[in-house]
């Protein structure tokens, strides 16, 4: 209310001094300056101290809605909480119940690979066996193997084309 007043007197007194005579004297002006300066300040001063009181305000709301949730929560029984304490164990124990279960299978899958090793293993000496007593079968063995690279080599050679175009059409797009 107060300073709704004082912008009042300040648009009075400047309408007064751009009325009366031209020549007025500068210190009739450097008041009217200064009084227009005070009003300036006292506004941007009870901006910030509106400010202020409206994040004390907000902040106490939200304090006293969190004391609220607090007492509300110590006011429940613990009968409430027990049903999520045991929801909870259950939840853990069907975890467990399931890395368990994930690590069973990676140890068969671990077992199986074994095997597989040592079968290959077991078949490559065996292949180089029988090419040592049979040079043709060493000459198709190798020739076997030659294609084998050769196929792989243009396989990633495709493959390298194809990443190619598509990083250049990602690009351009």
């Amino acid at each position: 209310m107060g300073i709704e007043v004082l912008t009042e007197v300040n648009e009075e007194m400047s309408r007064w001094a751009s009325a009366t005579i031209v020549g007025l004297t500068s210190n009739v002006m450097k008041r009217l300056t200064r009084h227009q300066e005070i009003l300036h300040e006292l506004m941007q001063e009870f901006k910030r101290t509106r400010k202020n009181l409206l994040t004390v305000r907000e902040h106490a709301e939200l304090l006293n809605s969190v004391r609220n949730d607090i007492n509300e929560y110590k006011g429940s029984s613990g009968v409430q909480l027990e049903p999520n304490l045991l929801r909870e164990r259950a939840a853990i124990h069907g975890s467990v119940t399931h890395i368990d279960e994930v690590t069973g299978k990676a140890e068969i899958l671990r077992g199986v690979l074994t095997d597989q090793r040592s079968a290959f293993g077991e078949i490559q000496g065996k292949m180089k066996h029988i090419s040592d007593k049979f040079p043709v079968i060493r000459v198709t063995i190798g020739a076997i193997k030659r294609k084998k690279s050769r196929d792989t080599i243009i396989l990633l050679a495709v493959s390298a084309v194809c990443t190619l175009f598509l990083v250049i059409y990602s690009i351009s797009k």
